[in-house]
């Protein structure tokens, strides 16, 4: 019989530490997967913290009507409100397009079979830049009155004058009943056609809008105008209010 030479075999690996190894693979495994799955709500709350920031920060358009504390001497509160947050709006300001806001308040009279008009109030107040000093210009048209309510050096500046509060005058002249305001506003941005008015208006001229006798053979011109004004995001766009009902003592 042949002796065969002693090899020395390695070491086996116990089957424990093959597992031990494995549980550590898998336990690192867990702990990146687990790691990445824990970070998602910590983003996700700190998206919802920041929620309310940015809507704060997007105010929706409306159109504000408070009732005087002596109605039967003076108009109620008007106001617009976040009209010019709309980045197109600002976009066509910027380009040289005007914004109009034309308003309408009516005085109504409760208690009848029906609802009495009582009298109303309508104005407008138009924004426009001024390429020459890169300026702001607001301006009220009422009764055939321009008043320029300031030039300002932006548009957050120009928005602030829009956005303060305007009382019409409109008489209450029977007592003893219940009264209420309703009012609407209507943004929209001038067409090309308007451009000659505005600066007519903001020197104090009346022009054909204002006096509601337009030549008509500007019809195509104004059509035009219009269309392109829509194709590149102009849009009229119109707010309502209603307050609740007042009494006029006798």
């Amino acid at each position: 019989m042949v002796a065969l030479p002693n090899v020395q075999r390695p070491p086996r690996r116990h089957p424990r530490w093959r597992v031990k190894a494995i549980g550590i693979t898998l336990t690192v495994a867990l702990t990146t997967v687990l790691g990445a799955a824990s970070t998602a709500p910590v983003l996700g709350a700190a998206a919802l913290m920041a929620a309310p920031t940015l809507l704060l920060a997007q105010r929706e358009p409306r159109l504000s009507l408070e009732v005087a504390a002596r109605p039967d001497q003076q108009g109620p509160r008007v106001r617009a409100l976040a009209v010019l947050d709309d980045g197109r709006l600002r976009d066509l300001l910027r380009n040289g397009f005007p914004t109009r806001l034309h308003f309408r308040v009516e005085l109504w009279s409760t208690g009848g079979l029906l609802n009495d008009l009582e009298g109303s109030a309508e104005w407008d107040v138009v924004i426009r830049l001024d390429a020459l000093d890169n300026s702001y210009h607001v301006a009220r048209i009422m009764n055939d009155r321009v008043t320029l309510l300031g030039s300002y050096g932006d548009i957050a500046q120009a928005q602030a004058a829009v956005e303060r509060p305007f009382s019409p005058r409109i008489a209450i002249r029977r007592r003893g009943r219940r009264y209420y305001y309703s009012g609407r506003v209507a943004i929209e941005t001038l067409s090309l056609s308007d451009l000659d008015e505005v600066d007519r208006w903001l020197r104090g001229e009346l022009g054909p809008a204002v006096r509601g006798d337009r030549n008509p053979g500007t019809a195509l011109g104004r059509g035009l105008s219009r269309l392109l004004i829509r194709v590149i995001g102009g849009e009229r766009r119109q707010l309502e209010a209603r307050t609740a009902t007042f009494y006029i003592q006798p």
